[in-house]
């Protein structure tokens, strides 16, 4: 009786503009009871539509860059493969600042339909791609286009409840995880399917001419659904300036505090612009962040190119469908330790030292990929998924979630949405880098494979335990600094 009573003074003391649908949301919000799970699961499955278009990927992409023949040499083909990963997040952050820009005067929902349409459209293309250039033209479009990712982060905090937001955020991170899961295994199954269920799709049918088009096509169709759920999700995006005048009011009250507030507002809006890039934690955390970024990046590229390479290049000689179990299995085992241990690990740690000692971890790891390589039969299998796991807990999530922390923490609320938009344009510059040059590094390696000094993939692995030694040095002081609570 008494939170009835309490929510029915809330609805009477708050002013709300008819019409407006941010004020809508509010007046609901005000009404949430409990775990808001409709707001948190339509935040989860926006966010899966758009990571299973990267994760997806990187199980077929070396085969998909052999048949477009390309490649003079089979050691080209990683350096061709790199533009491809790269091009997607190149045209992310072309955008990423514009559609925040579209999302705060026009809406979170018109953006968040407009890149799940992208995914339909651009991944589906990417799918049919005959040549290398379309390729890399419809994933750059999709990159372009789909700016929904920072976006969907203001809308799930303006969805629920201020205690509850720490839960819709973590449904963003969550349906990451996922995708690390579900991707790869669309990717590496589904992918060849005349090849691989000759007995469904023969060898001179539609799929076989376009191998690469069926885990596009589930995609594209789960990416199909949301677009239509997100028709009757609710805008959160307050559509009105100032409050309509209240004839209980006199006039010049009115006036006045409408200059007043006209003037913090503008007051506001200067302290932001000065202060964001001058907030060293801010950038301090985000140049850390996206030198993390570049390596976990660059490492996503390389392991495919270097598991589905021929043995005789120094790989691993894996199949689509091979990869796709590896990172499969090491995604579930990132999304368990992500949902259950890494809370407790930060908690006691905290993000700093999580970062700083989790980044020192992975080079052993790293370092022992090239002895890795001269095992076989089930022993290479144990133990590969055993490291690929290892590796994806300790960067993918671990390190890069404690800088996200320290992003966040590093501004106020009134602030936090430009910094992370921020954070999202630089990230993506930097995630557009590491496949690009980690295809470039991989290829290079190929060809000197009898050199007395780091041959092969030696030096691929020694390279990227170089930018994780730097991003980890980054992690001290005076480099890092963390916002202290005044």
């Amino acid at each position: 009786m008494a939170a009835v009573e309490n929510s029915e003074s809330l609805l009477q003391k708050d002013d709300f503009v008819e019409g407006c649908p941010g004020c809508a949301v509010d007046r609901t919000k005000q009404l949430q009871r409990g775990l808001p799970l409709k707001q948190i699961l339509t935040v989860w499955i926006i966010v899966l539509a758009t990571a299973l278009t990267i994760s997806s990927l990187y199980p077929f992409l070396y085969f998909m860059i052999r048949d477009f023949h390309i490649a003079d040499r089979e050691e080209d083909i990683g350096y061709y493969a790199g533009f491809v990963g790269s091009s997607y997040m190149f045209g992310r952050a072309l955008s990423s600042t514009l559609w925040g820009a579209i999302a705060d005067r026009y809406g979170r929902k018109p953006v968040i339909i407009i890149g799940c349409i992208a995914v339909v459209v651009f991944n589906g293309l990417f799918g049919l791609s005959v040549n290398y250039w379309m390729a890399i033209i419809t994933r750059s479009l999709l990159g372009i286009m789909n700016g929904l990712l920072g976006p969907i982060k203001a809308y799930a905090c303006e969805t629920v409840r201020d205690e509850y937001q720490s839960y819709a955020l973590s449904a963003v991170s969550t349906a990451w995880g996922t995708g690390l899961v579900v991707g790869p295994a669309l990717g590496g199954f589904l992918a060849q399917p005349a090849d691989k269920f000759p007995g469904i799709f023969t060898s001179n049918s539609f799929w076989a001419r376009f191998p690469y088009f069926l885990p596009c096509l589930m995609t594209s169709i789960f990416a199909a659904f949301v677009t239509i759920v997100c028709f009757w999700i609710p805008e959160s995006l307050h559509t009105h300036i100032l409050e309509s005048p209240s004839s209980e009011g006199s006039y010049d009250t009115l006036e006045a505090a409408t200059q007043q507030s006209d003037i913090n507002k503008m007051e506001e809006k200067k302290t932001s612009k000065k202060s964001l890039f001058k907030n060293w934690p801010l950038m301090s955390s985000i140049i850390v962040y996206c030198t993390f970024s570049l390596h976990d990046m660059a490492y996503s590229e390389i392991f495919s190119l270097w598991a589905e390479s021929p043995r005789r290049l120094g790989g691993l000689g894996y199949s689509t469908e091979d990869v796709g179990t590896v990172l499969s299995i090491s995604g579930l085992g990132l999304l368990v330790f992500q949902s259950s241990l890494y809370p407790i690990v930060e908690k006691i740690l905290g993000p700093i030292m999580v970062s700083r000692v989790l980044g020192i971890v992975s080079i052993p790891l790293l370092t022992s990929y090239h002895y890795i390589a001269m095992l076989s039969g089930i022993t290479l299998s144990i133990v590969l998924n055993i490291a690929s796991l290892l590796k994806n807990v300790l960067s993918q999530i671990s390190i890069v979630t404690g800088l996200f922390i320290l992003q966040n923490r590093a501004v106020g609320q009134d602030q936090r949405g430009a910094a992370n938009g921020l954070a999202m344009t630089f990230m993506s510059l930097f995630k557009a880098v590491g496949p690009l040059g980690g295809g470039a590094l991989f290829s290079w390696a190929e060809t000197r494979l009898g050199a007395d000094f780091l041959p092969g993939d030696q030096m691929v692995f020694f390279i990227l335990n170089i930018i994780e030694a730097i991003a980890v040095l980054m992690t001290f002081k005076p480099f890092l600094v963390e916002r202290q609570n005044t």
